[in-house]
C-alpha cells in the first residue's frame, strides 16, 4: 500500500462546543511532536516515524479547525475581534509548522534522497527518539508509567501513546501503556536499546553510518543541523512569549529567526558547490527540502509572536492557558560584575544557588550558543534563555543584575 494513502481522506468537521483553551493546548503540544517526530525520521531514514508525522499532521488539521470555529463564535464585537486577532494567527502558524513537518516526513516517504552525512550528524545527539509497538508479552504492558518507573530506571521517556487514531501527548505518571499501543520514546543512545527490546519483543539496531567524505557537503549537513536546533528554540520562545506576554522572548524570536535566514543562504551555497562532487546530484533533493522546510519554520515562530511584537492585549483564553504551566522560559541579560557572570554551566545548570536550567545564550559578539549538555561559562553582556519555576526565575533574574553595593 502506498504509505501517503492514509494521509489522502480528509475527515468531516461539523461545530461543537469545545475549551478553545484546551484546543491551543494540544495544537502546540501536537507541534512541538511533529517538528521532533519529522526530524528523528530523516535523520533514522525511519517510514514509521515518518508515517506517524502524517497522522499527527491530519490530526493537527482537525484541530486547526476546530480552534477557528471556537473563536469565530467567541467574537461578538471589535474589541474581542481585536483580542482574537493574534490567537487566530497562533492557529494558522501552528498550521504552518504541521505542514511544514509533513513535509520534512516525505522526504523520507518519497525517497527524495540524502547524503549519508545526515545520519553521520546522530552520534553527536544526547538523546534518540525512536518508534515502538508494545507487545502484550512486554513486562511493561498494561501498567501505568508510575509503577513503571521507567525514566528513573533507565533515563528513557515515553513522551507520547497513540492508541488506534487517538493521540496521549504528555503522559503523565498514572498513563496505563496498553498493549498494542505505539509508544514513541526519548531517552540516551545507551539505554533506548535495551528499552525498546522489552517493549517491543524485538531487537533494536543503531544504524551504522559513514563519514562524509565531501567537505561542502559536510559543511551543509553541519548548518542544517544548528538550523533545525535554533527553529526548535524559536518555536519554544514563541509560544512562551504568548503565554507569558513577553515582548523580551518575542524579540529573541525574531533575532533567531534572522540568524536562521542566514544560516540558510550558507547552507544552500554548501549544497550547490557539493553537487558539482556528489556521484548523483539528485540525491540532495531531500537536504534541500529540509533546509526550506526548517526556515519555514522559523518564520512561523515569529508569525506565532506577532501579537506580542505588536503590544496586542493578550486573550483570556490564552491567560488560561498559562495558568496551566508549572514550568516557564524567561530571557535575562547578565550584567557585568554579577553574580552570574564569570559563573560555569555544567550541562545547562549553571554553578549558583538557583535551580533554573540554561538552555540558550545569546552573545552579542558571536551568536546563539545551544548549551544543551555542553559546558559554558556566562559571561557579562550575555542574553540568557532559561527554563524553571516562576520562583526561580526571579530568583535568577536577580543574580544577573550587578550590585549596587560599593
Amino acid at each position: 500500500m502506498d504509505p501517503l494513502e492514509d494521509e489522502a481522506s480528509p475527515v468531516s468537521i461539523e461545530y461543537e462546543p469545545v475549551s478553545v483553551k484546551d484546543v491551543l493546548v494540544e495544537m502546540k503540544d501536537t507541534a512541538e511532536l511533529l517538528i521532533d517526530l519529522s526530524y528523528s525520521a530523516v535523520l533514522h531514514r525511519n517510514e514509521d516515524l515518518a508515517k506517524e508525522v502524517l497522522r499527527l499532521e491530519r490530526q493537527m488539521d482537525v484541530l486547526e479547525m476546530r480552534a477557528r470555529m471556537g473563536l469565530l463564535m467567541a467574537s461578538r464585537n471589535p474589541s474581542d475581534a481585536e483580542q482574537l486577532a493574534p490567537v487566530l494567527g497562533i492557529v494558522a502558524a501552528t498550521g504552518t509548522i504541521s505542514d511544514a513537518a509533513g513535509d520534512i516526513a516525505k522526504i523520507v516517504l518519497e525517497e527524495m534522497g540524502l547524503p549519508e552525512a545526515m545520519r553521520a550528524a546522530l552520534p553527536e545527539a544526547a538523546e534518540v527518539l525512536v518508534r515502538g509497538v508494545v507487545d502484550p508479552d512486554s513486562p511493561y504492558a498494561d501498567r501505568t508509567l508510575q509503577d513503571i518507573d521507567l525514566e528513573s530506571e533507565t533515563g528513557v521517556r515515553v513522551i507520547a501513546l497513540r492508541r488506534g487514531d487517538d493521540w496521549l501527548l504528555n503522559p503523565g505518571p498514572t498513563t496505563t501503556v496498553a498493549s498494542n499501543d505505539v509508544a514513541l520514546l526519548r531517552g540516551p543512545d545507551s539505554a533506548i536499546e535495551d528499552v525498546c527490546e522489552l517493549l517491543t519483543g524485538s531487537a533494536y539496531e543503531t544504524p551504522e553510518v559513514d563519514a562524509p567524505d565531501i567537505d561542502d557537503l559536510e559543511r551543509a549537513v553541519d548548518t542544517i543541523i544548528h538550523m533545525k536546533n535554533l527553529s526548535e528554540l524559536a518555536i519554544d520562545l514563541a509560544y512562551s512569549s504568548v503565554l507569558f506576554d513577553s515582548e523580551g522572548l518575542a524579540e529573541e524570536v525574531r533575532n533567531l529567526e534572522v540568524e536562521v535566514d542566514a544560516m540558510q543562504s550558507r547552507f544552500e551555497a554548501w549544497t550547490l558547490r557539493a553537487a558539482a562532487d556528489a556521484p548523483d546530484p539528485v540525491m540532495l533533493r531531500g537536504l534541500i527540502r529540509l533546509g526550506t522546510s526548517t526556515e519555514v519554520i522559523s518564520d512561523a515562530a515569529v508569525d506565532l509572536s506577532e501579537g506580542v511584537l505588536r503590544r496586542l492585549d493578550v486573550h483570556p483564553v490564552v491567560q488560561m492557558a498559562v495558568e496551566e504551566s508549572d514550568e516557564i522560559i524567561t530571557r535575562v541579560e547578565v550584567q557585568p560584575g554579577s553574580a552570574l557572570d564569570g559563573t560555569e554551566i555544567n550541562t545547562g545548570v549553571p554553578d549558583t544557588e538557583s535551580t533554573m536550567s540554561v538552555i540558550a545564550i545569546r552573545r552579542p559578539e558571536e551568536g546563539w550558543l545551544l548549551v544543551g549538555d555542553a559546558d559554558a561559562e556566562i559571561h557579562g553582556g550575555d542574553v540568557l534563555i532559561s527554563k524553571g519555576t516562576r520562583t526561580a526565575a526571579e530568583a535568577f533574574d536577580e543574580l544577573s543584575q550587578a550590585s549596587t553595593e560599593q
